[in-house]
């Protein structure tokens, strides 16, 4: 078994594992999830180690026959696009073991069974190489997610919030799974070779109209996933809803699905579609990251707060993606991991405070910085890598967001632009209004500042919100030129690119025409 199939299967073995322990030792099973996800952290660290910097190619590739007579095969890889994605993954999926090891405490074996299950199917989503094993990983992620949602949910809008997110995932998933399908028989009709296989897809010279709609139906299952405007309204019920673990991962890792498929699916296998469709995709990022920081600014409870940065922030990420040129689409993968340590962080943080007052309404706290001085300063750096500061993680991908944006569209800029001041507005309202003043609340001034393990676990995501600042070299040197492969793609395909997008996509094109989205072998 290779290294990929040891990360996807190491947490179901555990989940496995936990499902045959004693139920009324939740201490034993609390320590194994903990331990399998360690584990499974520590070997994805080969991956970075294994990963040839420089190359766009798949590596690590393994593949089996599954259902050779449908043409289904167990093919996993990685490359830049999705090396850093499943070390997110698996880094806070140890984070969400350790922050809800006192936080659950009603049905440990059967949350823990569910983190498991989450952690495969997220692994799985982002190295599968066959779109019928990509679409089972989809939908083993999200019926775990559902289950958090709905048993170990804040009582009373939980039930709503769960069924709300299975039913708009769902619904794009169908969409998508009817378009896989579409792909699988035109491709044994044009070729007499029935397959799922990606690379064997990439081949394909679709007619225009059937790029239209087999684009729309797959990004309208990314586009819930990230979630854009104007599908965005299931985020904010169900972070709003659920355990703190299950903000963190939703908004760490869930969402960052629906930007990977746009990367990995929509732009390499319909390019021409893909240009089409830039005006109204980059419009509607647009108005996501003005609506979002319009509605963060209004909001009296501050885990919803969070929910509507989070439809601001990614509408960044759908921008730099469909910017079309290197630099906007750079900025947007970093952004997708900046995203996760930042926002992860911030539930992080909301769920600390939950846990001593009981409450996340903003008027009941104010002084806090008086009481909780260390709890201060982690927020403090966490509110400012939101918004951007230069040094911090936010920065280097919304600078290059908006640098791609400004090549493609000068007013997609402007307007992003302000969507950066909005946010510094409500963040540091926010920050100002709970954090600072006096402390005029009684229950607050008895509050116990971060133990040992709270402290801990938000020094991790300090360190790499910091790092990320500091030295982005390593992420985007294994990075770009898998998307440079992509727009090489979107290009070689005859789509009319714009000319800001055609001469970020021209630089490297003698770089790496030589491998042309070959699969290379590193095992």
């Amino acid at each position: 078994m290779g290294l990929i199939s040891l990360l996807i299967f190491l947490p179901l073995a555990g989940a496995v594992l936990i499902a045959l322990g004693p139920r009324e030792k939740p201490g034993l099973l609390r320590g194994i999830a903990l331990t399998t996800s360690v584990a499974t952290f520590l070997l994805s660290l080969g991956l970075f180690t294994r990963f040839v910097a420089g190359e766009g190619g798949f590596q690590l590739v393994e593949m089996r026959p599954w259902v050779p007579g449908l043409g289904i095969t167990y093919r996993v890889g990685i490359d830049g696009i999705s090396l850093f994605l499943v070390l997110l993954s698996t880094l806070l999926s140890v984070v969400a073991m350790a922050a809800s090891w006192s936080d659950i405490k009603v049905r440990v074996k059967e949350f823990m069974i569910c983190l498991l299950f989450l952690e495969t199917g997220m692994i799985g989503v982002f190295v599968a190489l066959d779109l019928f094993l990509f679409y089972v990983f989809w939908e083993v992620m999200l019926i775990p997610m559902y289950l958090l949602i709905g048993i170990w949910g804040n009582p009373g809008r939980r039930i709503y919030a769960a069924v709300k997110f299975f039913l708009f995932t769902m619904f794009g998933s169908l969409l998508m799974l009817v378009a896989i399908l579409v792909m699988y028989f035109y491709h044994g009709k044009t070729t007499g070779i029935y397959t799922f296989d990606l690379m064997s897809w990439y081949n394909l010279k679709l007619p225009l109209s059937m790029q239209v709609w087999l684009f729309l139906a797959f990004g309208l299952a990314f586009a819930i996933k990230v979630p854009m405007f104007p599908f965005h309204t299931w985020l904010p019920d169900a972070h709003t809803e659920a355990p703190t673990v299950g903000s963190v991962l939703l908004a760490a890792v869930l969402l960052k699905m629906g930007t990977y498929g746009f990367l990995r699916f929509n732009l390499p296998l319909f390019p021409e579609a893909t240009v089409m469709f830039v005006p109204l995709l980059a419009g509607l990022s647009l108005v996501g990251i003005i609506y979002g920081a319009l509605v963060a600014m209004v909001q009296v409870d501050v885990k919803r707060l969070v929910a509507f940065s989070s439809v601001s922030h990614m509408g960044f990420v759908v921008l730099g993606i469909f910017a079309l040129n290197v630099e906007g689409m750079t900025g947007a993968m970093l952004q997708m991991l900046n995203h996760g340590f930042s926002t992860g962080a911030l539930f992080l943080i909301v769920g600390m405070i939950y846990e001593r007052r009981h409450t996340r309404m903003i008027a009941d706290f104010g002084g806090l910085s008086t009481v909780m001085p260390v709890f201060a300063t982690f927020f403090l750096i966490v509110a400012l890598s939101s918004i951007g500061l230069p040094g911090l993680n936010g920065f280097v991908g919304e600078f290059l967001v908006l640098l791609g944006a400004f090549q493609a569209e000068p007013l997609w800029a402007v307007v992003a632009g302000l969507g950066l001041i909005l946010a510094a507005v409500y963040m540091l309202w926010m920050f100002q209004r709970v954090m600072f003043g006096e402390v005029d609340k009684e229950e607050n001034r008895g509050l116990k500042d971060l133990n040992l393990r709270e402290a801990a676990l938000l020094l991790v995501m300090v360190f790499f919100i910091i790092q990320f600042g500091v030295y982005p070299k390593p992420y985007i040197d294994r990075i770009e030129p898998s998307l440079k492969l992509v727009l090489k793609r979107v290009e070689e395909r005859g789509a009319p690119l714009r000319p800001a997008a055609a001469t970020a996509a021209e630089k490297p094109a003698a770089a790496t025409a030589p491998q042309h989205f070959t699969t290379q072998h590193h095992n």
